[in-house]
């Protein structure tokens, strides 16, 4: 016959094994909601991907160098017309 200790032990033995259960999926939850609180934020400020910005980037210098190359042949042609 199991005396009081001997149910003690077992339920003790059994609680403990779900502890690291309990704990784990505590983490687990807090994680994503963690996940989740932050991509709500960075969603509401708008922001874009590093892939984003460089293909803008690019963009822009090609298009910046399109307007240098048109400001000269401007330059050149009215020189060209003035002489």
């Amino acid at each position: 016959m199991k005396g009081p200790q001997d149910i003690f032990s077992q339920l003790q033995g059994r609680f403990g094994q779900f502890v690291p259960d309990m704990a784990r999926a505590a983490k687990d939850d807090f994680e994503a909601q963690a996940r989740a609180s932050v991509a709500s934020v960075l969603s509401r400020l708008e922001l874009v991907t590093r892939e984003e910005f460089d293909a803008q980037q690019a963009v822009l210098l090609k298009t910046r160098a399109m307007v240098e190359t048109l400001e000269a042949r401007v330059t050149e042609l009215e020189q060209s017309t003035k002489g």
